[in-house]
């Protein structure tokens, strides 16, 4: 014990000895570390928000949704045309998936309706969608003021509404929407409710639902089938388009997170009979996109550790060479020592312990460093949109999202330090098996 506390002090007075070259030497594994636990914390924080975002659609949720099919979109151009396509899902067909999946916790039909929204002088293109009040539970949505559609209202069709996070900002950015009214096309609505806002409006989310949810306007779907019925126009210049579509999407809730891949294969048959070759039909399964993400979010982690794992090499390469020059420089003193009966084991001893001690320095500090850059960019990436030129660039939602995991702090120092080792044996042994006489000669 008495030995390697001996051997420890003259490892750091050695090291101080030259303090400028041991700090050179430990930068290449300061930055190594640094990027290992900095790059690992950018990928988990990118990977935990696109999951966040695919699972805010719901881990047991299928969605069964409407679509153009291809040859209904080729137009002639240049002319004016009227015409009305008839595709997607189909009353009957919701009828076929209750009665096929009466053990699911949920089914909710959608129903899109009207061209554009009106208040005043302000206007917009539509997304309104007659559904359930199951919806609110089975889309992860929230209330933030008011209420959502209930069953009285299916009852009785009522011309109530309940509005996005947007929504509200735009038409009512300074008074309350509660009890006020709106219109969709000719059909005036008043405001029971307004959404909380919807981390989908960007990214992962929006990518698979197609639009902003914030945008959105729920009505009774009762309501929707008897003030707007079957027919969805959209109206262009000289010409107008309409689409008869019953039912725009369904969400089918699993009773289990296990049944949702079997689940949607069912559904996939079911509508496949319906809709050969699924031309007019599409389906969202936010598990298997989930299971999918997390994949490549391994790989990707696993494609940064050996990206920054060079700079780890790159520094144990760096600490071969300082060694090498310390052997050649300490020629005689390895000569002084072993004339006074230092053996090969206590010379390999002091130069593995001054690499060691090299490498745990340089190691701690690059922890620091990760942490701390980690931390930065997730605080400060945002406040970069606030600067008066930098921010011009930036989008204002403009965040790097980061996650720091122990596992990359564990193993960025643990690499650190047996690269440091693994590194340094070589010049150990080299100054361990000097002779003795040829070392005492050298100047």
């Amino acid at each position: 014990m008495a030995f390697l506390l001996e051997t420890i002090k003259l490892g750091l007075a050695n090291l101080r000895l030259q303090m400028l070259r041991s700090i050179l030497t430990a930068l290449g594994i300061i930055f190594g570390v640094a990027a290992v636990i900095t790059m690992v914390a950018i990928g988990e924080g990118s990977t935990q928000e696109a999951l966040r975002q695919i699972e805010a659609l719901g881990a047991r949720n299928i969605i069964v949704r409407s679509q153009k099919p291809p040859e209904s979109q080729n137009q002639t151009s240049g002319q004016q045309r009227s015409f009305v396509n008839r595709y997607g899902i189909t009353y009957a067909d919701f009828e076929v998936v209750k009665s096929n999946f009466e053990d699911a916790d949920n089914i909710v039909p959608l129903k899109e309706v009207g061209s554009e929204v009106l208040r005043g002088q302000s206007r917009k293109v539509s997304q309104t969608y007659g559904t359930t009040p199951d919806f609110v539970a089975v889309a992860r949505l929230k209330v933030a003021r008011g209420r959502y559609i209930s069953q009285a209202d299916m009852d009785s069709g009522g011309l109530i509404c309940v509005i996005g996070h947007e929504v509200a900002k735009e038409f009512f950015s300074l008074e309350d929407p509660i009890n006020k009214t709106i219109r969709v096309d000719q059909v005036a609505l008043t405001v029971v409710g307004v959404l909380a806002p919807v981390g989908l409006s960007g990214g992962a989310g929006a990518a698979l639902v197609g639009r902003d949810l914030n945008l959105d306007i729920h009505i009774p779907i009762s309501t929707a089938r008897t003030s707007f019925g079957d027919v969805f126009v959209r109206r262009t210049s000289g010409s107008f388009q309409g689409s008869a579509v019953e039912i725009s999407e369904i969400y089918i809730e699993s009773s289990d997170r296990d049944r949702v891949i079997s689940d949607a294969e069912r559904i996939r048959r079911v509508m496949d009979v319906r809709h050969p070759r699924l031309t007019d039909i599409g389906m969202i399964v936010p598990y298997e996109l989930l299971e999918s993400a997390r994949r490549r979010a391994m790989m990707g982690q696993i494609v940064s550790g050996a990206v920054a794992a060079i700079a780890l090499l790159v520094g144990g390469i760096g600490i071969m060479n300082i060694m090498l020059a310390n052997v050649t420089e300490r020629t005689r003193e390895i000569g002084i020592r072993r004339a006074l009966g230092a053996t090969r084991k206590h010379i390999i001893s002091q130069f593995l312990v001054e690499t060691s001690v090299l490498s745990c320095i340089g190691g701690l500090i690059g922890v620091a460093c990760g942490v701390g850059l980690s931390v930065g960019l997730d605080l400060g990436v945002p406040l970069l949109a606030e600067l008066p030129f930098v921010g011009a660039s930036m989008p204002p939602d403009a965040e790097l999202p980061t996650v720091i995991t122990g596992w990359s702090i564990a193993v960025a120092f643990v690499v650190a330090v047996l690269t440091g080792l693994i590194f340094g044996i070589y010049p150990a042994q080299k100054a361990a098996h000097q002779d003795p006489i040829v070392a005492l000669r050298h100047d």
